[in-house]
């Protein structure tokens, strides 16, 4: 079938618009499908877009579609992270190790090296040297929280290792707190002072800023100690250690000799026997007086019936 000039013309200009109003419609939607909105706004300086343009912005949409694999994913904004965390890491280390030793004053001397030697000191110590009781001592070793687990290591070589735990407490929000209202009771503090020096009512009313004055400055100071408090704790690790020495292997109970309270309680039989036997005096020799009494009695009337 073939077509005139005229008729040719004639479709071109019925088919141009309808293809330009396709290609915008579109562009258009795959722009939503992208996740992306688009507005187009015509200023009074500003030409509208023609059929040209609207053909090459359908071209442009077209080409970055087919660019695009069906499979991929849009690109997301990136996300903040959630646990973004001001939180300094504070923690407080504490151990807790008993060991059996042979020689109860060489394992304390151990102990007190050990702590030297890794930059720290023998705090508190106690001794239980009973007479029916295991020799023991209990040192609190403390020590840099970074030779912590040198310090944990360096107890095998005393003795045998009989219990060992290790504890940790964060104290890195309360420090946080803390510094917080420092920051708060400081700047409570410039105020009062800018109040203070620009006052010139009554009186009582200066007074009355000095007492709060006084009170946020000793908040502050509390504050502050507090926060000296944990980071020296934070710095500073705590190790109690018990050294006792071995229960031994005759008798029942520690300390005790078996043989030498067997000679003891023989003594001891042997002079309640005595005493026991002087006791009875009491009550023998009373008895002998009268019956020789009696007997005297008794012979005597005899002789006289004779």
């Amino acid at each position: 079938m073939t077509l005139n000039p005229l008729s040719t013309r004639i479709a071109r200009a019925l088919l141009l618009p309808l293809l330009v109003v396709t290609a915008c419609s579109f562009a258009g939607s795959a722009a939503d499908d992208e996740g992306t909105n688009v507005s187009t706004s015509v200023g009074a300086t500003e030409a509208p877009m023609g059929v040209a343009g609207g053909v090459a912005f359908a071209a442009r949409s077209a080409d970055a579609l087919k660019e695009q694999a069906p499979g991929d994913a849009l690109p997301s904004a990136p996300r903040q992270s959630a646990t973004n965390s001001t939180i300094p890491s504070m923690i407080i280390r504490r151990g807790d190790v008993s060991i059996r030793v042979d020689t109860l004053e060489a394992a304390i001397d151990a102990v007190r090296r050990l702590a030297g030697s890794l930059g720290g000191y023998i705090g508190d110590v106690s001794r239980n040297a009973g007479e029916y009781e295991v020799r023991r001592a209990t040192l609190v070793m403390r020590i840099p929280t970074a030779r912590f687990d040198d310090a944990m290591a360096g107890m095998s070589p005393l003795g045998r290792v009989e219990h060992s735990s290790v504890s940790a407490e964060d104290v890195g929000e309360e420090f946080v707190d803390v510094q917080a209202r420092i920051t708060t009771g400081r700047r409570l503090e410039s105020r009062l002072v800018e109040l203070l020096a620009t006052r010139t009512g009554k009186l009582e009313e200066v007074l009355q800023v000095e007492r709060e004055l006084a009170r946020v400055r000793g908040e502050i100071e509390r504050y502050e100690g507090r926060a000296r408090y944990l980071s020296a704790r934070v710095a500073t690790s705590t190790i109690a250690v018990t050294v006792s020495e071995r229960a031994p292997v005759v008798g029942s109970n520690p300390g005790r000799s078996v043989i030498g309270e067997a000679f003891v309680n023989a003594w001891r039989n042997f002079v309640g026997l005595v005493a026991k036997g002087i006791e009875s005096l009491g009550v023998l020799v009373p008895l002998l007086l009268l019956a020789w009494g009696t007997v005297r009695l008794v012979r005597s009337r005899r002789r006289r019936v004779e």
